[in-house]
Parts: structure tokens; sequence; C-alpha cells
């Protein structure tokens, strides 16, 4: 009877390093669970990321990378005004030029619609979508078609629509001068309106 040989395994190199991966994952879980249920007294945000620096990795920043700004209603002056600034110039430069027709009874408008703050929450929310989804990089080539059927024709019949923010804004029915979408002021001056 011969000897049996022992067979052999060919284990690839990779399988070590996908093993790893799994061993820092489960690492990284156990201390966000232990974060979570210990730390009631904090916020989950700052559990996570407690929980994150137990697990050993150091939150990093890519500099190189866009950060989006924050929602407009969460920040207060100066970040807000720099913000609107912004905004005033990309509604004014995109929007008002290229997707605003004569207002109407059906389709209102207001040039002064940075007074208006569920306007300002919505065209802000609305200029966010089109920063990220106008990014072939971040969503591909179908990005602004997304855009436009998910956020820009919800956003405008729910602003321009009869019960909108701008339903009283028709001349003689506000206290605002109003003027057509072509005549907005820039938005370095619209302080001085």
């Amino acid at each position: 009877m011969a000897a049996e040989e022992e067979p052999t395994f060919e284990v690839p190199v990779g399988l070590f390093q996908d093993v790893e991966d799994l061993k820092a994952q489960v690492i990284q879980l156990t201390a966000q669970v232990k974060a979570l249920t210990e730390g009631a007294e904090t916020g989950p945000g700052e559990a996570l990321a407690a929980a994150e620096l137990d697990a050993g990795e150091e939150p990093v920043a890519d500099e190189d990378e866009w950060q989006y700004p924050p929602f407009i209603l969460l920040l207060d002056s100066p970040e807000r005004d720099e913000e609107l600034r912004a905004l005033i110039e990309w509604v004014e430069g995109v929007l008002v030029p290229v997707y605003l027709g004569e207002p109407s009874p059906e389709a209102r408008w207001c040039p002064r619609w940075f007074e208006h703050l569920p306007a300002v929450a919505r065209l802000h929310a609305l200029w966010l979508a089109w920063q990220e989804l106008t990014d072939p990089t971040s969503c591909g080539h179908t990005g602004p078609s997304v855009w436009h059927r998910d956020h820009l024709d919800p956003c405008m019949q729910q602003l321009r629509g009869p019960r909108g923010p701008f339903a009283g804004c028709t001349k003689g029915e506000h206290q605002i001068d109003h003027r057509m979408p072509g005549t907005v002021p820039s938005a370095w001056r619209y302080q001085d309106i």
C-alpha cells in the first residue's frame, strides 16, 4: 500500500486580501454597534464617527473632491449669504433664461423670488440636484435627464402653480414691484433693489 499523498491546494493571493478586508469590516461594524448601543446620549452621527475612529479608521477628506454645500436653510450668516449669492447666479444664469417662459396665471414667477423662503428652499434643493446630476463622473450621462424628470419639472410645478409661493405675485396684488424674468437683478446687487 502506497503512502497517501496529501492534496495540494493553490490559494489565490487575492483570497487572503479579501479575508483581511472582511476582518477589518467586521471590526469596524462591531465598533459601530458598540458605539451606537453605548452612546445613547450622543447623536447617531457622533456615535458613527466615534465608531469609525475606534475601528482604527481616520476620517479622510479628499481635498480634490468637490463637497456639495449643505441645505441653505441649515446655514447661518455669512455662509447662508454666500450660498444665496451663488444660488441667485445659477437661477439668473441658467434657470431663468433657459427654462422660464412668460409668467402667466398658470405659471407664475416672482423676479424677487429670493424674498420667498419656500422658493429659496425649493430652488436651492433643485440647484444641489443639478450640481450632482450634471456631473458625468458621479451619475453618468443620464443624470441631466433624471434631473429634468425628477427635480426640475416637479419643482417648477410647485413653485409656479396657483398655490405656490408666487400665488400672490401679480401686478397690483403684491407690494413688490415686479419685473419680467429677463430683468432679474444681479446676485451681487440684489440687496440694492
